[in-house]
């Protein structure tokens, strides 16, 4: 009889492991929620959460389309194109012609839209900077490589799973 990665000894143990995991995110997630929406109001009086992420996404990936925004947030194109719209309303961001494809046009953040997610994040960020602050670096950087496994479906580096005894706070 074989094993899988779903059938093996302790399997009771991962999944009981695997559920408070799993409890753990959606309290993670709860929070995330209440974070966006503060950093939401802070970033424009009224602005929803979700057009918050579609700022902060606009931000992350440059000059975008709206396609491909669709694509990286899994979100209807038609709501992603009301929230353009609204940001593009306060100067948070401006659409503009693709210069390889003049049909096609960019999404991009405005510097006014920077510096407004910019302020929106610096409480969150602080909150980070405090609750991590006795944490080794090498212990952010596993649990930043960790997180990113997780999302992507890969397995996490051999380095990034056992600690090594030589964490250091600086």
């Amino acid at each position: 009889m074989s094993t899988t990665g779903t059938d093996r000894p302790g399997d009771d143990t991962r999944r009981r492991a695997v559920r408070d995991l799993e409890e753990a995110f959606a309290q993670l997630m709860g929070e995330f929620r209440r974070v966006w929406a503060q950093a939401a109001a802070a970033a424009s009086p009224g602005m929803l959460p979700g057009t918050y992420k579609t700022l902060g996404a606009v931000a992350r990936l440059g000059p975008v389309t709206l396609s491909t925004l669709a694509e990286k947030l899994i979100a209807d194109k038609g709501l992603l194109s009301r929230q353009v719209t609204e940001l593009e309303a306060v100067d948070m961001i401006v659409r503009s012609a693709d210069p390889d494809d003049g049909r096609v046009r960019l999404i991009e953040i405005t510097p006014h839209g920077r510096e407004r997610l910019t302020a929106a994040r610096e409480p969150y960020q602080r909150m980070l900077l405090t609750a991590l602050g006795d944490w080794p670096l090498s212990s952010i950087d596993r649990l930043t490589s960790l997180i990113h496994a997780l999302a992507s479906g890969a397995v996490p580096r051999a380095d990034d799973l056992f600690e090594t005894g030589s964490d250091s706070a600086s």
